[in-house]
């Protein structure tokens, strides 16, 4: 299913190209680029929900947050995702990357993947996919993706 989610937004989202609207074309296209039909339908619904957690007024996950919350992960969250991200996650917070808000989006869309292996690097799509369905998170974004394709210049000594 990330496989999916990565080849849509590869191809799609991140290069700029026309997004396909018409499901029945896009599942074609997934069928045709080799994808499972039950591996498509999950990514798809994987996206539509990302895309009402966006339009929602109303966040299921967010009550009373202040500066000073802190956030404590469930167990079924640190199953998932390992120190490694969770330390990433606060880091992008830390920077104005992700606010609670789309910190929490992340994780919703993360624990709904449909993967036994998740790593920093599928992290660090999850956040891009986030805020870019996200009005508004146009600088966060660009951060994001400076932060993961920015090369370092001259000697690292």
């Amino acid at each position: 299913m990330f496989d999916i989610l990565m080849y849509l937004f590869e191809n799609y989202i991140h290069s700029e190209a026309e997004i396909m609207v018409d499901h029945d074309s896009l599942t074609d296209e997934l069928s045709r680029a080799g994808f499972h039909q039950d591996e498509i339908y999950k990514a798809l619904t994987w996206i539509e929900k990302l895309a009402a957690l966006q339009e929602s007024d109303t966040h299921p996950y967010l009550t009373r947050v202040s500066s000073q919350s802190i956030r404590i992960y469930t167990q079924e969250e640190c199953a998932r995702l390992d120190v490694e991200c969770r330390g990433f996650l606060l880091f992008l917070e830390q920077v104005n990357v992700l606010d609670f808000t789309t910190r929490e989006m992340v994780i919703d869309r993360v624990m709904e993947l449909d993967t036994k292996e998740f790593s920093l690097d599928d992290m660090k799509w999850v956040v891009l996919m986030v805020l870019f369905n996200v009005p508004g998170q146009e600088k966060a974004y660009s951060q994001m993706e400076d932060l993961i394709f920015e090369e370092p210049e001259g000697p690292l000594h």
